[in-house]
């Protein structure tokens, strides 16, 4: 999911840069959607633009911790969504790495515009997407490791499956 979601971000936000002047406009759908190509160096709603650096570090641990959790997946919604999540930070941070003005500062790539909100690109959907299903898997009680609250994970159930069967040899041992 990651690899798609950066994939894709790459490529539109290429196709647009190859097609487009910097705040040059194209109605989509008439002034539903536009595209318009934006370089953003800050945050969503171009916050912190002095900061970039600082965005770039938090993304760099975002992921590593996305992936340091990944051992422990075991539920395809928790996947997707951290998926996305992944994918949506690695093609912000792409950006931040590579492009203009230099390393850790470099400026986002917005395309897509919608009436009264700030300029995004599908990187962000990506995050948006997979922040919102991780709440709604936390609302549900779905656990990374694919149990509810309240249930052991497989960790917990092989533990106490061995303990089980060390109290039920020590009761057979017994006169």
């Amino acid at each position: 999911m990651a690899a798609v979601s950066l994939a894709l971000d790459f490529a539109t936000k290429e196709l647009v840069l190859a097609r487009f002047q910097p705040g040059e406009r194209l109605p989509v759908v008439g002034e539903l959607l536009q595209i318009t190509l934006i370089f953003n160096p800050g945050a969503a709603f171009s916050i912190g633009t002095g900061m970039t650096w600082v965005f770039s570090l938090i993304t760099i641990g975002v992921a590593g911790y996305i992936i340091g959790m990944s051992r422990k997946l075991r539920s395809l919604p928790w996947g997707i969504s951290l998926g996305l999540i992944l994918g949506g930070a690695l093609g912000n941070l792409v950006d931040r790495l590579f492009r203009p003005p230099s390393p850790l500062h470099g400026h986002v790539v917005d395309w897509i515009q919608l009436p009264h909100w700030p300029v995004f690109n599908l990187a962000d959907s990506s995050l948006v997407a997979g922040s919102a299903l991780a709440v709604l898997l936390a609302f549900r009680g779905i656990n990374i490791d694919g149990t509810r609250e309240g249930e052991a994970g497989p960790e917990e159930k092989a533990g106490a499956e061995s303990a089980s069967e060390e109290t039920s040899e020590e009761k057979g041992d017994r006169p």
